[in-house]
């Protein structure tokens, strides 16, 4: 990739989305370009982006065209129908859903502590879920010191994590 990346997200009117947004401005990513992509019940709508207004675009088979990195974040089936196609587009796909975290070809990277797994990449990266992010986090010094053979958690999880319809249905059932 060059020093100017063409960047896509694909879920970019979700919650997740709109959060990956908001840190590619704030970080200064060196965008290229950056194409905003969903559903087409999402298709149309126009989201402020430094000082731009950029337009939605429903996902479709060239959506890929022209675009070094895809940041998906629309859930299991969208990236097991769209990431194959992003990579044969000459795309690298970075994947938030749990389509790929089991899948040996693979890389699971949290790049706080396997950074290098991300080079052997075949086109795809999957991220673990954030409950494990953190918690891989909080124990890998101590993993570094002493091995650590097992790990029993339960979690809470937020209504974030299941999306923006989620998230409403949970304000007006405090409300």
């Amino acid at each position: 990739m060059s020093s100017q990346v063409r960047v896509a997200i694909l879920g970019a009117t979700g919650a997740v989305g709109e959060e990956l947004r908001l840190l590619l401005q704030s970080r200064n990513f060196p965008l290229a370009d950056l194409k905003l992509l969903a559903s087409p019940r999402s298709a149309g709508r126009v989201i402020p982006f430094e000082g731009e207004k950029l337009r939605v675009e429903a996902v479709g088979e060239h959506s890929f065209d022209q675009v070094d990195l895809v940041l998906a974040s629309a859930g299991g089936a969208t990236s097991k129908a769209w990431a194959a196609i992003a990579v044969e587009s000459g795309a690298v796909v970075i994947d938030n859903s749990s389509a790929f975290r089991m899948d040996p070809q693979v890389p699971l990277v949290i790049p706080e502590i396997n950074p290098e797994a991300a080079a052997n990449h075949q086109g795809i990266i999957a991220n673990p879920n954030c409950t494990t992010i953190l918690m891989g986090m909080a124990v890998w010094p101590l993993h570094q010191v002493q091995p650590v053979k097992r790990i029993v958690v339960a979690t809470y999880q937020s209504a974030s994590g299941a999306g923006m319809k989620a998230m409403e249905e949970l304000k007006l059932q405090t409300q």
